[in-house]
């Protein structure tokens, strides 16, 4: 099992590559960065996490710049969205951006993705929330494309190319793992037909996370990875989940300045 970090990064908390060094300097194996383009004035949405939405989420930084701060100041540390709100992105332009990433650290990005919860939000980007399962579909269909092909085309419903040239292309071979959000009714659909692991949030439709391992990893046909977001710091609940068959942990990291995520950090590293 390895130990990694989830997190909001934004303007007023620990910068980027400042949280990337002190993560690897303690034995953390991954950062994984949240995502929202914007907040919406009017809010309807309710935020799944309870009633006041946080401060972090107003002020969150690109995650594809952040990890790539990161990463430059890294040699092993992998770097992941968590999640990547593909149906706010352009395909194409979000395809250069992972494979950009992949190639300048050298190997270690993670596509984490999702649909996301804010309605406001989406709709902003002009995505309908009642076809945004859809659409996160296709575009990730097309960015394997793009990252696989040498002259890469999509005709889907949403997303609609022909022959292109997009480079760079990943380091990975086929390409960085996609990694699939949530832990709704559909989301083993989406993880067997295009994903490469499963990132559900610890206490959210997990009570019975053995079985449901089980169950996907019969179902793929394959031992398919699972990373889980939001672990509590408790040695016995990192071990149960190690025999429930997980294999990456992550524990969330509050937004806070360099000084106090240090010592929060080394506390932290007393688990690994």
């Amino acid at each position: 099992m390895e130990f990694g970090v989830s997190t909001f990064v934004t303007d007023d908390g620990i910068a980027p590559a400042a949280l990337g060094r002190a993560l690897e300097e303690r034995g953390f194996a991954s950062l994984y960065l949240a995502e929202h383009t914007h907040i919406p004035v009017k809010r309807e949405t309710p935020w799944p996490g309870g009633a006041e939405l946080p401060r972090h989420y107003y002020r969150t930084l690109d995650p594809l710049v952040a990890l790539t701060a990161a990463a430059a100041v890294t040699e092993r540390l992998r770097v992941g969205t968590g999640i990547a709100l593909v149906i706010q992105r352009d395909p194409i332009v979000l395809a250069k951006e992972v494979a950009s990433l992949d190639l300048v650290s050298g190997g270690r990005a993670v596509f984490g993705v999702g649909a996301g919860w804010n309605r406001e939000e989406m709709r902003n980007h002009g995505t309908e929330p009642a076809t945004r399962m859809r659409l996160l579909r296709e575009r990730v269909l097309a960015i394997k494309e793009l990252w696989t092909k040498d002259e890469a085309e999509f005709h889907g419903e949403f997303v609609d190319f022909d022959p292109v040239f997009s480079y760079p292309k990943p380091v990975q071979d086929p390409h960085p793992p996609v990694m699939i959000g949530g832990s709704g009714p559909t989301t083993f659909d989406r993880v067997v037909e295009f994903g490469d692991g499963w990132m559900p949030i610890y206490g959210r439709n997990t009570d019975a996370l053995a079985a449901q391992i089980t169950e996907l990893r019969e179902r793929a046909g394959r031992r398919v990875p699972v990373t889980l977001f939001g672990v509590p710091r408790d040695p016995g609940t990192v071990e149960e989940l190690r025999g429930a068959g997980v294999d990456e942990v992550l524990f969330n990291l509050k937004t806070l300045p360099e000084d106090d995520t240090l010592r929060y950090l080394d506390r932290l590293a007393e688990l690994l």
